[in-house]
């Protein structure tokens, strides 16, 4: 998340509304959690609200449900420059949240506020947290400071310790209902056809489906999932399919074979849902536990790790392999 030169306002994405109402009545009542735990779907916009969150909690002057946006607190948050705001990440060329990072939240949240009447501690996402660092933060949940306030944001809410989200209000984030998405893809596109190809190859994830049309990579995907769909077919080997996705990193390729399984599955008929579905639903589980102990520091052999999960592929999903090379 980069936390220079934002908006003035930074507002919630329009299918949060209902969560964003809820949270801005407990914040009215004085009942906002010292711990809020965003949880959901990857391209649902969870590191946003979390942001705005941010930026509404270390406002002076909010406005209408939202921070003002010229206020001495906007101003400094606009510019990643305020000093009661704190957002952990993994370092770049890193996949974890390490110790020395959440020892410095710990030391944060123990401060008095600054600017204002309140801090705010983003940790996006907090299941790149490897387990020492975890422990670390458990103390200012346990403990919390008076007006401090810990924003969480994960994908996968088992990849947090229980002990941290026993501690945490959740919120969960299912992917947004069609029209609110598509409406509001279609002021990027401006044209439903293209937001409803982007938010299909998306799997129903708006975000990604931003991210296909700002960096023009939906070709690039689908010929990615043309591959995996080869393999299925029959019409490829796993170990050709695995050499066409060479270049691809292990986070990209599992996020890919697991929008490709979930697709998959919705595509089974009633009568393959005992036996494929049950399948596809243990194949979807190896992937997330491999994301998990990647998250902690795990680098598996690429080609072995592709080679494997696409035999799986290919036996628990897939039509018999034909012996055909990959489509050009």
């Amino acid at each position: 998340m980069n936390l220079e030169g934002l908006p003035a306002v930074s507002a919630p994405l329009p299918w949060h509304a209902e969560a964003w109402q809820r949270l801005g009545l407990q914040l009215e009542e004085g009942r906002f959690p010292h711990a809020l735990l965003l949880a959901g779907s990857s391209g649902t916009g969870k590191a946003r609200l979390a942001l705005a969150l941010a930026r509404l909690l270390l406002c002076h002057a909010p406005s209408a449900g939202h921070n003002c946006g010229q206020c001495q607190g906007c101003e400094l948050s606009r510019n990643g420059t305020h000093g009661d705001f704190l957002w952990l990440q993994p370092g770049e060329k890193s996949r974890v949240v390490k110790i020395d990072q959440v020892r410095q939240a710990v030391d944060f949240a123990h401060w008095t506020a600054g600017f204002g009447q309140r801090k705010v501690l983003v940790i996006s996402p907090a299941n790149a947290m490897n387990t020492n660092a975890a422990n670390a933060l458990l103390k200012s949940l346990e403990e919390p400071s008076a007006n401090t306030h810990i924003l969480l944001v994960c994908e996968r809410l088992h990849g947090v310790p229980a002990t941290i989200r026993s501690r945490c209000q959740i919120l969960r984030f299912p992917l947004p209902a069609a029209e609110p998405a598509l409406a509001w893809l279609d002021s990027l596109t401006g044209e439903r056809r293209v937001s409803s190809e982007l938010l299909e190859l998306a799997g129903g994830a708006p975000l990604r489906a931003e991210d296909y049309f700002r960096d023009s990579s939906a070709d690039a995907r689908l010929a990615q999932e043309a591959a995996l769909t080869a393999v299925l077919e029959g019409r490829a080997t796993p170990v050709e399919a695995a050499g066409s996705l060479a270049e691809l990193a292990n986070e990209y390729f599992l996020e890919l074979l697991t929008d490709v399984v979930e697709k998959r599955i919705r595509q089974l008929g009633k009568g393959q849902l005992a036996d494929q579905g049950r399948a596809g639903f243990g194949l979807l589980d190896d992937l997330r536990r491999i994301q998990r102990a990647m998250e902690g520091g795990s680098n598996p052999n690429a080609a072995l790790l592709r080679e494997s999960l696409l035999e799986q592929l290919r036996q628990q999903l897939g039509a018999p392999a034909a012996g055909a090379k990959m489509p050009a």
